[in-house]
């Protein structure tokens, strides 16, 4: 699993694990614009359910400029994620420099109505130009 999803944290019972992949058809460096996309997994290992409401980001690009990004769920859903079993979507990210990271947050509830946060963790965004 590790080398699928490089990155990951957990906070109570809740793992996210994340893998980045860089997109070099829908990048365009010579106008300033890079493109990420980036596979999340949230797994439930607790025994009970938990419901994903709110996501919270802090994007940084390469010059420092942090954005912060909140919002309702991931990807239009609000997904239940049941014990023992796991979530997974798909989304992107652009930045003005060839380098950057993100990190940030979950907003989930429990079974019994009590809100609690779930660590995204920090993944670096490279393009293959700043690699060498």
């Amino acid at each position: 699993m590790k080398a699928l999803f490089p990155y990951e944290a957990t906070t109570r019972d809740v793992t996210v694990r994340v893998s980045v992949s860089y997109l070099p058809e829908q990048s365009e460096p010579a106008h300033g614009r890079w493109f990420w996309a980036y596979h999340i997994r949230i797994e439930n290992d607790g025994d009970e359910a938990v419901q994903l409401l709110t996501r919270h980001w802090m994007i940084a690009d390469g010059r420092g400029l942090v954005e912060e990004v909140r919002g309702d769920g991931v990807v239009g859903d609000q997904p239940m994620i049941d014990p023992g079993e796991s979530y997974d979507y798909v989304s992107g990210c652009p930045l003005k420099t060839p380098t950057g990271s993100m990190k940030g947050s979950y907003g989930m509830v429990d079974m019994d109505g009590m809100p609690f946060d779930v660590v995204i963790p920090l993944f670096p965004l490279h393009s293959p130009a700043t690699a060498r």
